[in-house]
C-alpha cells in the first residue's frame, strides 16, 4: 500500500482511512422519509405505552446553550521527558525536584511535577528506510529492529511501522504484538521505482512521477511530519520516533525544519540511527551529509543520534542504548509564566545537578510551540 505524499493522508495496510466520521445524513433522509408516509402508518412508529416518555418541554434558550458551552477548564501545562547522564554518559536514575531547574526563554519555571518515568506506557513509531542507498542494511535492520520491538514493548506500549523511499507506506498500524511488527518489518523491500530494489528512473514501476527538478529518492523529512502530524499528535504521555536510515533525504515536500515543528508540536522525540556505508557516497554530488540531518532532527526534539555505520553489533548496542533510555526517564511539568498560548516558539534549558553539586548532562527537547490546551498534549 502505498501512500501519495501529496495527499499527506496516512493509510492502514488494508487501504481503509485511519479516522471515519460519520454525519447526520441519515437522520435527515429518514425524517424525510417519515414524513411523507400515510398517518396510519406513521402511527404505527409511534414509541409504545412501555416506552420512556418523551419531554416535550420547549428547548433551551440560546443564552443557556451558550453559557453551558462555555464552561470549560483550560490548564495550560508543559511536560518535558528528559534523560540525565553524568560526564561519562552513564545514566542517573535517582534524582528528585531539587536536583533539577528549568527555563523557558530564560525565565526560571516553578516545576510542579517531578518524577522517575519508568513504566508509564510508551508510544513508538519506528522509520524504516528502504530506499536504494539501504540495500546493504536492511537485513541487519530487521533483524534487530524486531529484536528490539521485542524487548521493549510492554503490556500497555504501541508501536507502529512506517518504511519510506520513493513513497512513505504504513506497513503496520498501532499494535502491542511484536510478532506482528516483527512480521511487517521482515516484509519490507528495497524500492527504487525500479521494483524489487532494482535500479530504476522514478517514475517507473512503483514510484510516482517526479516533479521536474526535484527527483524522488529517500522521503525522510515526509516520513518524519507524516508519523508525528498523523499517527503522534492525537497520543499522550511519552513518544518517540526511531528512524533507521542514512539520513539523507531527496524529494521530500517538507524541509527539515517542517519535520522537526511537527515533532516538537506533537512533544515526540526523535532517535536516529545513522546505518550507512560512507563509501557509497564517493564522489556523488555534495558528498554524503545525512549525518547533519539526523543528529540535528534529534538533538532538537529530545533524542539523540547513534552512528552505527554498517556494522551489526554497534546496530544491536544502539538499540540498547534507546532502550535504557526510554526506561531511564523522567517527565517534569510546570505552568510557564508566559501564559499566551499564541502558538510562538519558546526556548527551554533544562539544569540538573547531583547530590554532590556535579553538573550532569541533560537530553531534553530544545523548545517547545505555545498552542492552546486542546490542540497539543504540550
Amino acid at each position: 500500500m502505498r501512500l501519495p505524499i501529496m495527499q499527506y493522508k496516512m493509510r492502514n495496510p488494508a487501504g481503509l482511512p485511519l479516522k471515519i466520521t460519520f454525519g447526520p445524513i441519515c437522520t435527515v433522509a429518514f425524517l424525510i422519509l417519515l414524513a411523507g408516509l400515510p398517518i396510519s402508518l406513521r402511527a404505527q412508529l409511534a414509541p409504545s405505552p412501555d416506552a420512556s416518555p418523551v419531554s416535550k418541554a420547549p428547548p433551551p434558550k440560546p443564552e443557556e446553550e451558550e453559557s453551558v458551552a462555555t464552561l470549560k477548564v483550560d490548564v495550560n501545562l508543559v511536560s518535558l521527558y528528559f534523560t540525565v547522564k553524568d560526564k561519562n554518559g552513564m545514566l542517573i536514575p535517582h534524582l528528585s525536584k531539587d536536583n533539577c531547574s528549568v527555563e523557558e526563554d530564560k525565565q526560571p519555571q516553578k516545576l510542579k511535577n517531578f518524577q522517575a518515568e519508568t513504566n508509564q506506557p510508551l508510544t513508538l513509531g519506528i522509520l524504516l528506510d528502504t530506499s536504494g542507498s539501504q540495500r546493504y542494511v536492511l537485513p541487519l535492520e530487521q533483524q534487530f529492529g524486531s529484536q528490539f520491538l521485542g524487548r521493549v514493548l510492554k503490556s500497555k506500549d504501541e508501536a507502529f511501522l512506517i518504511s519510506f523511499d520513493v513513497d512513505v507506506d504504513l506497513l503496520q498500524d498501532y499494535t502491542n504484538s511484536a510478532h506482528l511488527l516483527e512480521k511487517a518489518m521482515n516484509k519490507a523491500e528495497i524500492n527504487t521505482a525500479g521494483g524489487n530494489g532494482a535500479a530504476g528512473v522514478p517514475g517507473i514501476g512503483t514510484g510516482p512521477v517526479p516533479v521536474h527538478g526535484t527527483p524522488k529518492g529517500t522521503l525522510l523529512y515526509d516520513a518524519v511530519y507524516l508519523a508525528s502530524n498523523e499517527k503522534l499528535s492525537r497520543e499522550t504521555g511519552r513518544k518517540a520516533i526511531i528512524i533507521l536510515s542514512d539520513g539523507e533525504d531527496q524529494g521530500s515536500e517538507q524541509k527539515i525544519q517542517g519535520a522537526i515543528e511537527a515533532a516538537q508540536k506533537s512533544n515526540v522525540m526523535i532517535y536516529g540511527i545513522l546505518i550507512a556505508d560512507r563509501s557509497q557516497y564517493f564522489g556523488t554530488i555534495g558528498g554524503y551529509s545525512g549525518d547533519f540531518a539526523l543528529d540535528k532532527m534529534a538533538k532538537e526534539t529530545g533524542g539523540r543520534m547513534i552512528n552505527v555505520g554498517n556494522n551489526g553489533k554497534k546496530l544491536e548496542a544502539a538499540f540498547q542504548q534507546i532502550e535504557d533510555e526510554l526506561r531511564t526517564q523522567y517527565v517534569a511539568s510546570y505552568t510557564p509564566t508566559n501564559a499566551k498560548a499564541d502558538g510562538t516558539y519558546r526556548k527551554i534549558a533544562v539544569g540538573c545537578r547531583a547530590d554532590k553539586n556535579e553538573e550532569l548532562k541533560v537530553q531534553v527537547r530544545k523548545g517547545y510551540y505555545a498552542l492552546p490546551p486542546d490542540r497539543d498534549d504540550r
